[in-house]
């Protein structure tokens, strides 16, 4: 489900993460809500809490839940929610004023406070915003101009254009990536390989559906057909390295496992703009064994 004009207007262009998901179509799908707990970003079960705090209920009231995690100069990186929906405003606005609670003024924006120390604000009946207040004011800063959105970011706008019909998705950029990546490989980071590939890894996309069980879809954007060979290695390594302490249940999952690197090319008119996004092929290999 693609971001509304509400949200993108709030995420500004520093983005390392964004993780979006339709809960409209969650909902409508079995496997998808009995595995919720399971494959949700932890990120946004935190979220989920924090919404349920001011009598929003995510499975009846929210649409789309996406999390963005930007940078913020010397205030490091920032999370900010925003949750699209059918809410009820008034509600909230009269339960807020029963309650004696002021909102806070940043501009033309009325901040609420929410449980965890976070605050939240309207940005249209539809459309509500959350994070800490830090986290919060640099999203309005970015929606009401004072800094760049998300769309002059064309690397992260590119990459989400090719992934956001999924139920959830996810975008991320170099750094992102290589953090993702050294999580995933475990040991395997370790290796004199991945120090040499990590700087030629541009970004990565996935989706996450449920028509068929769980089905985890990855791009890896590198700069050559070479460090998409490397990484490909690297991962059958992190496979193997991850079996080595697996319980019996973990190998079995393991060994099930078909592991893709899409390559992709992709050349620079400069560091902050894409020139063309070119898929040259498509390399897999079974799980190691």
């Amino acid at each position: 489900m693609p971001l509304g004009s509400s949200a993108r207007t709030v995420i500004p262009s520093d983005i390392q993460q964004i993780i979006s998901v339709d809960y409209r179509a969650l909902k409508n799908s079995d496997t998808a809500m009995a595995l919720k707990q399971q494959v949700l970003p932890e990120n946004l079960k935190e979220f989920e809490g924090v919404l349920k705090s001011v009598g929003i209920n995510p499975d009846k009231d929210v649409e789309q839940l996406t999390f963005a995690a930007y940078r913020s100069g010397k205030q490091g990186m920032r999370v900010v929610g925003v949750a699209q929906g059918q809410f009820s405003t008034k509600t909230f606005l009269k339960k807020m004023r029963l309650n004696k609670v002021r909102p806070v003024k940043y501009r033309n924006s009325a901040m609420y406070p929410m449980s965890g120390g976070m605050q939240m604000t309207f940005l249209d009946e539809d459309t509500l915003l959350f994070g800490d207040s830090g986290a919060v004011k640099g999203a309005l800063d970015a929606r009401d101009g004072y800094t760049s959105t998300v769309d002059s970011n064309s690397q992260i706008v590119d990459m989400m254009g090719s992934v956001d019909s999924g139920t959830v998705w996810s975008v991320l950029d170099q750094q992102g990536t290589q953090n993702m990546l050294r999580s995933a490989l475990g040991d395997a980071a370790r290796l004199a390989d991945y120090e040499t590939v990590k700087k030629r890894i541009l970004g990565s996309r996935y989706t996450m559906g449920f028509s068929n069980g769980v089905n985890f879809d990855l791009d890896v954007v590198t700069s050559d057909s070479v460090t998409a060979t490397t990484l490909s290695s690297l991962v059958k390594a992190g496979m193997l390295y991850k079996k080595m302490t697996a319980t019996a249940a973990e190998k079995m999952a393991l060994d099930s496992v078909r592991c893709c690197t899409r390559i992709c090319l992709r050349r620079y008119r400069s560091r902050a703009a894409a020139d063309a996004v070119t898929p040259r092929r498509r390399r897999c290999f079974a799980g190691a064994s």
